[in-house]
């Protein structure tokens, strides 16, 4: 799969391996839920399909950009490019549809929850994860919106009757990496006199954002490189405290 180095998507470069871990704990949590025919939306750079195929009898990944032709994928793993949505696919299609850090990047919300549940079948599962909005320590601008909990749990409630909420936190030395780069980012932002980051068009800010995201992790990588590289995906766990999650772990039924 073709790797963006933008803020748009997690990637695995060492800087980054404080989100990386983090998503990387949500196809684990997946792998142990799902079965029958799966889809996923946003294949990203593709690390969480060697996760979820053993588990599948089908897998269809979708992504807007095209992955790599040399990529071999298993046998029962079809990658798709196209947008949504909506989505490519007949109704009552899937047993279960897993989505992670996608939905703060789509303008149609409701209809893309919509669609998720047009293509599962009945009693068929929905997983999504997105950024817990709180939580983040300055506007993204590749993200549409951020979500608070209750935000998050009122748009999937028009269409599925049940839902499960839960957060995705972080042991001692997680949090201590989040509070060095909650101190390095606001060293940043005290610039922002204006608060442009606020005001400007998110197009506007996507380069210098990326920029100065991608300057800052690795500042923090060079600051304290064994702490960094040491987080692993067993320092991040499932909670119920909402309050001090970095991402938001739904899971729906229809």
């Amino acid at each position: 799969m073709a790797t963006l180095q933008t803020a748009e998507r997690v990637s695995r470069d060492a800087s980054d391996n404080f989100v990386y871990q983090r998503s990387v704990l949500a196809y684990h949590e997946a792998a142990k839920r799902i079965e029958g025919d799966v889809l996923e939306i946003g294949t990203g750079s593709g690390y969480g399909i060697e996760l979820i195929a053993p588990h599948a009898r089908r897998f269809i990944t979708i992504d807007k950009f095209m992955a790599e032709q040399g990529d071999a994928l298993p046998d029962n793993v079809e990658f798709c490019q196209t947008e949504v949505p909506p989505l490519p696919f007949e109704s009552e299609s899937f047993d279960w549809v897993i989505s992670f850090q996608v939905i703060e990047h789509i303008e149609q919300d409701l209809e893309f929850v919509r669609e998720i549940h047009r293509v599962l079948r009945p009693g068929g599962h929905a997983l999504i994860t997105t950024p817990n909005g709180p939580m983040s320590l300055t506007r993204n601008p590749w993200h549409i919106r951020e979500y608070r909990p209750h935000e998050l749990q009122n748009l999937f409630s028009v269409h599925f009757d049940y839902l499960s909420l839960q957060g995705i936190s972080g042991n001692e030395a997680v949090m201590d990496y989040y509070e060095r780069n909650r101190e390095s980012v606001e060293r940043i932002t005290r610039w922002d006199i204006l608060d442009l980051q606020h005001h400007l068009p998110r197009w506007i800010l996507r380069i210098p954002y990326d920029i100065l995201n991608r300057l800052n992790r690795r500042k923090l990588l060079a600051a304290a490189p064994e702490a960094t590289a040491a987080i692993r995906m067993e320092d991040y766990f499932l909670t119920d405290n909402l309050e001090e999650s970095f991402d938001l772990f739904l899971l729906a039924r229809k």
